[in-house]
């Protein structure tokens, strides 16, 4: 896809398929409200189901546990950026690229990301402290980083079983967004960190390190390793 490129529009959703999102969302909005009002280990299934207004059965076809259920906004946004990062320039490198995908993502107001609803910084802080909920983000990042690793290799034209680069520039990328969220996880809903602005911090330490260890293997000063001197 080209630069400026509008994304390819969805194909409309049938009305079955506007439910079946629809009750999914109540169901994961339900399960953030109880594990922020009761703490996950206080939270059932059923207490799940009926917040959202449907049965024990209908959860089951859509989630395969509580932790699942209340991390469906992590798996959501997996999906946008891997969707954003699909859309970049094909001339960008795939480091800048996801860099990109991630920025676009912060600052998409029409959709706008739950790092943008009331105490979900709450509850992902809460991902460090519940093994079960941790577990669960686990299997979920995972899951989108392998789809990241998809796309880079199609951006190279190369096979991630050969080459390492695309896990490669995925595991720095994602873990560089990894290591802002936390840090903006321990804030709190009376700090005004932005988001975006440690994501930016967070990926310039990212390259300017990378630029001092190129500049210590070559002995070629860089531009960062000159200005910290």
């Amino acid at each position: 896809m080209k630069a400026n490129e509008p994304l390819p529009e969805r194909p409309p959703e049938d009305r079955r398929q506007v439910k079946a999102r629809r009750t999914r969302e109540a169901l994961a909005e339900a399960a953030v409200e109880l594990v922020l009002e009761r703490g996950l280990g206080a939270v059932t299934v059923e207490a799940i189901a009926e917040r959202a207004d449907v049965t024990r059965r209908t959860f089951s076809r859509h989630f395969s546990g509580k932790e699942d259920a209340a991390l469906d906004f992590t798996r959501a946004d997996g999906a946008r950026i891997n969707a954003a990062l699909r859309a970049r320039p094909e001339s960008e490198p795939p480091l800048l690229a996801y860099r990109g995908a991630v920025a676009d993502w912060l600052a998409d107001h029409e959709s706008p990301g739950w790092h943008h609803r009331p105490r979900l910084r709450e509850l992902y802080a809460a991902v460090d402290e519940e093994p079960a909920l941790f577990a669960a983000y686990e299997r979920i990042r995972v899951d989108a980083q392998d789809e990241s690793v998809r796309i880079i290799a199609d951006r190279l034209g190369t096979d991630p079983a050969r080459d390492l680069r695309p896990e490669v520039v995925v595991g720095a990328a994602a873990g560089v967004l990894t290591a802002a969220l936390r840090a903006w996880a321990r804030g709190t809903d009376k700090d005004a960190t932005d988001l975006a602005a440690l994501v930016a911090t967070a990926y310039d330490a990212l390259v300017g390190e990378a630029a001092r260890a190129t500049a210590t293997v070559t002995g070629v000063p860089s531009e960062n390793s000159a200005s910290r001197e």
